[in-house]
Order: structure tokens, then C-alpha cells, then sequence
């Protein structure tokens, strides 16, 4: 009975097992057309997100296929022989994104495989006159000493930055042309095809790079430099409504536009990159030979410092705030949500001067708006607003308007470094006319509450001025006129 009673089990664990793996074999043609589904259209938003990546794949595709003539057309595989492989490798190891990577990374290839060459074949011979026993012992000792001295080299911050792998080729094919003429009496044949290999497939990366749809790395910083701008100034043209509007500290639906400002944070090893990147790229379109790359970084560093100050008035906004007293609530409510609101709108005029590389003389009125309201507050914290309060209530509100405060600072060094490079770069003047843009914070008595703050901005056109004797360096001249520039006269 018992082992009736086992049969049945084991009969029916069978067909439960071949139940199973059935419906499972049933069920994977449609998850496998599920997979196959979706990752068509991760392929297709992969493409869709940035155009030239289809555009570089074609692209290095037809590298690949113009440097494999060398292998199939005949008379070209006699004169190269295997070496055309090294042509291909080229292709591979050289061919970029970026016109400046590959550039950088051709030139670097190129000019370490003619060094290392020519260093390698005067190894070989100054080795093959100490005879058959020493030859060895110094072509050993030559391929110890630049390699031991390439590689701490390598560790120089500069010379990692842009040289690196142009030594790390150097090592490779010094090695390889001394090691191997201890074997091979034709090294000069074999230096000289490693050469030409080398050159063609660096050439037909670099002149495709350049002429079909170049990516420029140093239009992709400068646009990324001004994107990061516009992305602070969302945040802050709604942090002061969405930080006093709320009693709860409920902020969800603020969190979709308001966290843009993240990627700025860690935006500094893309920043370097492509500045280093940019340095190997020829004079294009708006940007010359010697454009000042490294003002740019200089710009990014400032722009991620004040993104750290967002992202602690981040924290305040997502967090349940202690109750203040309305009445202290509402004496610096304005000031502060025209602090945010001003320089928000400041960081967005110098993303857009920087798009269109002009000079972002409209930030101007914005930022003496913010500084005005900064004055105020300032002037408000030192008239005792705090007597009779708890302090720990207040503790968070207070920290809020400070970090405004710094934020206005940062906004405007932030904005005297963009007319810097506005100047360094001779960006486009804007048209525009003669007017007095006063400080926004009051209805009818701005001039009271930001007094000693008017900003003139003068058009380029010379019919403005009577005597039409306009200096260069923008100053007023003897004749009454005022020359074009920017101006901040106290009143």
C-alpha cells in the first residue's frame, strides 16, 4: 500500500513538473517578443535623445571600411603587408565623439609612434654595437628606463590630463620596435609601416570627424555652462512662492521642475573633460583658436557653489519647517521671494546671453533688484525683529534668508565672470535703447526703499549721440555724450 501510495506521489510531482516547464515553454515566445519589444525602443529613445549618436556610429563605420582597403585592394596589401591591421586598431582605439578627443588622441598616437620609432631604431643600433652578449643585457636596460620614466611621468595631473595616452603608445611601440629588432634585421622597414599605418588610420578618423556633422566639444561646454545657469534660475524663480505658500511643508508638486539643478552638482568631471577635449580643436564658427577654456571651468566652479545653496534651501522646502510667527513671517515673506525671484531671473538672462553670446546686460537690473532687497532684510534683521521671540522657532527661517543672501552673492560673481568672458570673447553687443531701469521692489516708492542703484544702458548706435564722438572706454566724454557700455550711477 505504502509503496502504491509513493508511486502516486512521484507520478503526480512528475506531472506537476511537466505542467510547469510546459506553460513556461508556452509563455517564451511572448516574453521573449517583450524583451525583444522593449529593447527596440530603449535603441530608438537612446537615438532619439541625442541625433549624433547615429550619426558618429555611421561615421566610424565608414572609417572602418576606407582603412580596410589597405587589406583588400592588392597593391596596397603588398606595400603594408600585415602591418595595415595597425590601421584598423587605429581606427578603433582614436576614432571619438568629440572632435577634440579625437584630435587630441590622433595627434597624441601619431606623434608618440614617430618618437618612440625613431628612439627605438637608435636602441637597436647603439645595442648591436656591443656586441652579440650585451646587445640583450642594454636593449633591456633601454626598455626598463622609458618605461619605468614614461610611466612616472603619467602620474603629472597635466600630463595625464592630455598626454597620457600619447605616452602609454610611446611605451607600447618603443617595446615593441627595440624588443623586436633583436629578431628581425628589417626594423627600419617595420618602424616605417607601423608609421604609415598609423598616420592613415589617424587621418581618416580625424578629417571624417571634422567633415561629416562634427560634434565640437567646446560648443557642447559652452552650451552645458549656460544650461547649468538656466537650471539654477528655474529653481529659484519658484523656491520664494513654494517656500512661504506652504503651511505643511507639502512640496511634491514643485519637485518636478524644481530639481533640475541636481545634475549641476555633479557636473565637474564633464565640465573638465570637455574643456580638456576642447583645447585640441581647431578655430570653428564662434569659437577661435585660444578661446578661453579654462574661464569656463572657472565659471562651472562658481555655478556649482551656488547650486550648494540651493540644495540646502532644497532641504528646507522638502522638509515640515517649525512654525514662525506670522508676523515675522510675513515682514521678510516679500524680501526673501524677491531675493529668489531676482536672481532667478538674473541666472536665466545670463544663460540666455551665454546661448546667444551676447552681452547679458539685461541680468543687470535683476541683480540690483536682489541686492536692494538684500539691503533691506539686512537692515531689517539689524532693527531687533528677533526681541521677544523664541529663537529655535525662528532658527529655520533665518537660515533660509541667509543662504538667499548668499545666493545673491553668488549670482553675482557668478555674473561679473560672464562679463568677463563676455569681454574676452568680444561677445555681440545687444540693440537696445536708452533707459533707466529702477530697482522693482515697491510700487510708486522704489527710490526710497533701494536708493543709490540706477542702471543706464546705452545703444551702439552713434545717432544717440550728439557729438558722435563715442570713446572706447566707455566713459563720458567732455562733449556731454555717453558712450556705449554698461553703467551703475549713484543717485
Amino acid at each position: 500500500m505504502e509503496v502504491v501510495q509513493s508511486v502516486n506521489h512521484d507520478q503526480k510531482v512528475a506531472g506537476q513538473l511537466i505542467g510547469r516547464m510546459w506553460r513556461w515553454l508556452k509563455a517564451l515566445p511572448e516574453k521573449l517578443m517583450g524583451k525583444v519589444v522593449e529593447f527596440s525602443w530603449k535603441i530608438i529613445k537612446l537615438g532619439q535623445d541625442d541625433p549624433r549618436r547615429v550619426i558618429h556610429s555611421l561615421k566610424v563605420g565608414l572609417a572602418l571600411s576606407l582603412v580596410s582597403v589597405l587589406y583588400y585592394y592588392q597593391p596596397l596589401y603588398d606595400n603594408f603587408g600585415v602591418s595595415a591591421m595597425w590601421a584598423v586598431m587605429t581606427v578603433v582605439v582614436v576614432f571619438e565623439f568629440s572632435v577634440g578627443a579625437t584630435l587630441g588622441k590622433g595627434l597624441n598616437r601619431g606623434s608618440a609612434t614617430l618618437f618612440a620609432g625613431a628612439l627605438g631604431i637608435g636602441a637597436h643600433h647603439l645595442a648591436d654595437l656591443s656586441g652579440h652578449i650585451g646587445e640583450p643585457i642594454l636593449l633591456g636596460f633601454f626598455v626598463f628606463l622609458q618605461a619605468a620614466a614614461s610611466t612616472f611621468i603619467r602620474f603629472f595631473p597635466k600630463v595625464k590630463a592630455r598626454y597620457d595616452y600619447g605616452l602609454l603608445i610611446f611605451i607600447l611601440t618603443f617595446a615593441l620596435i627595440s624588443v623586436s629588432g633583436f629578431r628581425d634585421d628589417e626594423i627600419l622597414e617595420f618602424a616605417h609601416k607601423r608609421l604609415s599605418s598609423v598616420i592613415i588610420g589617424c587621418s581618416a578618423s580625424v578629417i571624417i570627424s571634422i567633415l561629416i556633422c562634427p560634434v565640437w566639444a567646446g560648443e557642447d561646454l559652452h552650451n552645458l555652462i549656460a544650461a547649468n545657469l538656466g537650471k539654477l534660475g528655474n529653481f529659484l524663480e519658484g523656491f520664494g512662492n513654494e517656500y512661504f505658500t506652504s503651511e505643511n511643508g507639502d512640496k511634491e508638486d514643485a519637485k518636478s521642475f524644481m530639481q533640475e539643478y541636481i545634475s549641476v552638482l555633479n557636473s565637474k568631471n564633464n565640465e573638465e573633460t570637455l574643456a580638456n577635449f576642447a583645447k585640441w580643436e581647431p578655430g570653428h564658427g564662434r569659437f577661435q583658436f585660444r578661446h578661453p577654456w579654462n574661464h569656463y571651468l572657472q565659471l562651472g566652479t562658481l555655478t556649482r557653489q551656488c547650486a550648494y545653496r540651493i540644495d540646502a534651501l532644497n532641504g528646507y522646502l522638502n522638509t515640515t519647517q517649525i512654525q514662525t510667527s506670522p508676523e515675522i513671517r510675513n515682514k521678510i515673506e516679500e524680501m526673501c521671494t524677491k531675493m529668489s525671484m531676482e536672481s532667478g531671473k538674473a541666472l536665466k538672462e545670463l544663460a540666455m546671453a551665454m546661448k546667444k553670446m551676447t552681452h547679458p546686460s539685461s541680468a543687470d537690473s535683476h541683480i540690483e533688484n536682489s541686492k536692494c532687497a538684500t539691503k533691506n532684510l539686512n537692515s531689517l534683521f539689524k532693527s531687533g525683529i528677533w526681541d521677544d521671540t523664541d529663537l529655535l522657532a525662528v532658527v529655520p527661517l533665518a537660515t533660509v534668508a541667509s543662504l538667499l543672501i548668499e545666493v545673491v552673492n553668488c549670482t553675482e560673481k557668478i555674473s561679473e565672470s560672464v562679463y568677463e568672458l563676455a569681454s574676452m570673447v568680444n561677445f555681440r553687443t545687444p540693440e537696445t535703447t536708452v533707459s533707466l531701469e529702477k530697482s522693482e521692489l515697491g510700487p510708486s516708492d522704489d527710490i526710497v526703499d533701494c536708493p543709490g542703484h540706477v542702471v543706464i544702458t546705452v545703444n551702439d548706435d552713434k545717432s544717440l549721440t550728439p557729438a558722435n564722438n563715442i570713446p572706447e572706454n566707455g566713459l563720458i566724454n567732455t562733449s556731454g555724450t555717453v558712450a556705449p557700455g554698461r553703467h551703475n550711477l549713484g543717485v
